[in-house]
C-alpha cells in the first residue's frame, strides 16, 4: 500500500505529526510537504493523508499563511515557502484513494479545519475513512504537547490496518 502524509506546516510542529502518522503507517508512506505532493504522486497513493495547522477557528487561507510571515510574536519566521494546503487542495485532481486529515492546534482553540479538509478531499472523488484527528501544542508556535507524536504514529497504525 502506498500512502502520502501531506502537510502544511509553519513553525514544524504539523510536519513532525505528519512524519510520525507516516512512520506508524509503515515503510511504504512517506510525509510530504504539498508542493511535493504532486499530482503523479497522489495518482499512485491508496492512502492520502492531508492535515495543517488550525489559524482562523479553520483551514489556513493562503492570505493567513502570508500574516503568518509577518508575526512579530513568533519566536523564529514562519516557514511560508509552500504553497498552502487550500490551495494544493482546491488544486487536487480527482482521485480514488482512501483519504483522511488532521490538524494542529491549541487544545482550547474553537472550529477546526479537519472538516474542510474531508470536505475537499470528497469534492476531489476521494474516500475519507476515518474521523479527522486533532493534536495539541503548548503554545501557537509550539512544541507539541507531551504524548501527541505517539498518539499519532498509533492513528497512523490505525490508518493502515483500516485500508488493509
Amino acid at each position: 500500500m502506498r500512502a502520502i502524509v501531506v502537510y502544511e506546516s509553519h513553525w514544524g510542529n504539523t510536519a513532525e505529526v505528519a512524519r510520525a502518522i507516516a512512520e506508524g503507517i509503515g515503510p511504504e508512506a512517506e510525509a510530504l510537504t504539498t508542493d511535493e505532493a504532486t499530482p503523479a504522486i497522489v495518482a499512485e497513493a491508496d492512502l492520502v493523508v492531508a492535515g495543517a495547522p488550525l489559524m482562523a477557528f479553520g483551514l489556513p487561507s493562503d492570505g493567513m499563511v502570508a500574516n503568518a510571515g509577518k508575526d512579530p510574536k513568533a519566536p523564529r519566521p514562519a516557514d511560508v515557502s509552500h504553497p498552502s494546503l487550500r490551495h494544493w487542495l482546491e488544486a487536487l485532481p480527482k482521485g480514488h484513494a482512501a483519504a483522511a486529515s488532521f490538524e494542529t492546534k491549541l487544545r482550547w482553540s474553537p472550529g477546526g479545519a479537519t472538516g474542510g479538509i474531508d470536505a475537499r478531499l470528497q469534492r476531489a472523488g476521494f474516500r475519507v475513512v476515518a474521523k479527522g484527528q486533532k493534536f495539541s501544542v503548548a503554545t501557537p508556535y509550539g512544541p507539541l504537547r507531551d504524548g501527541e507524536l505517539e498518539r499519532a504514529r498509533g492513528w497512523g497504525t490505525e490508518l493502515a490496518a483500516t485500508i488493509r
